[in-house]
């Protein structure tokens, strides 16, 4: 069995003081022995929340990372300083970080090889944008993004990673794909990683990242191959991040 992974992804939302606030909150969330969480929260930001959790079940991650140790990269982020202020996840491949600052499949590829490298999780996202999706290509631009994505990667570390499917057209907008319509890709996904990988593969976890909310939660994490969710604007406000991660399978 995976084990269900929930992980509220805060974007460039809330202040380190406002986030550690938010992480004393969050201790009160009831804990679930089967199901993981997982808080990816802005840079400066988390080494304070991974304080404030530290001794719960509750993880943290960061939302990016620059590939490389250390070096002449003005502005970036090693994987070597968000291990040293407490994240052990890292989100690659956003699709924020594909549309709005140009990432390449090729470039995220070498952020999950060094997050590997610093024994950090990498949560890689792959997703279509609605032109994609109404062109029929949702199969064919999943299938190229984890290819290459994962192209550094051979089958002992395979195991080691989690996916995100985000349909870009899903994010932000209100709008949200049926839970057959994700369980559908979430399949190819698993199977295209078996077939590249071996069976040793079906163990890792697929999470669903598109307007996840309180009232979708259940009936998406009662489809097989969804095995938790990634989730935006939702894991923002308390409420609403408690009762995602209290999810009932229907």
């Amino acid at each position: 069995m995976r084990r269900p992974l929930i992980a509220g992804n805060w974007k460039m939302y809330k202040t380190p003081s406002e986030a550690e606030k938010f992480a004393q909150e969050l201790k009160s969330i009831d804990i679930y022995k089967e199901r993981d969480i997982l808080v990816c929260v802005p840079f400066p930001a988390i080494l304070s929340v991974s304080r404030v959790l530290s001794g719960t079940s509750i993880l943290v991650g960061a939302q990016n990372m620059y590939p490389a140790k250390e070096g002449a990269y003005t502005g970036e982020v090693s994987p070597l300083m968000i291990k040293d202020s407490g994240a052990s996840f890292v989100i690659c491949g956003h699709s924020e970080r594909r549309q709005i600052f140009k990432e390449t499949d090729d470039f995220i590829a070498e952020k999950v090889k060094a997050a590997l490298d610093y024994e950090i999780t990498p949560i890689l996202c792959v997703g279509e944008t609605l032109q994609e999706n109404e062109a029929g290509e949702t199969f064919s631009v999943i299938e190229r993004q984890l290819r290459t994505g994962l192209k550094f990667l051979s089958g002992n570390t395979i195991e080691k990673i989690v996916i995100a499917y985000e349909p870009v057209w899903a994010i932000g907008t209100g709008k949200n794909a049926t839970p057959q319509q994700a369980q559908d890709v979430h399949r190819f996904i698993r199977k295209l990683i078996e077939q590249n990988y071996g069976q040793s593969a079906s163990c890792i976890r697929i999470l669903y990242g598109g307007s996840v909310k309180p009232e979708n939660i259940d009936i998406l994490m009662a489809e097989a191959d969804i095995d938790g969710a990634l989730v935006g604007g939702a894991s923002l406000k308390i409420e609403s991040f408690s009762r995602i991660v209290g999810f009932q399978r229907i």
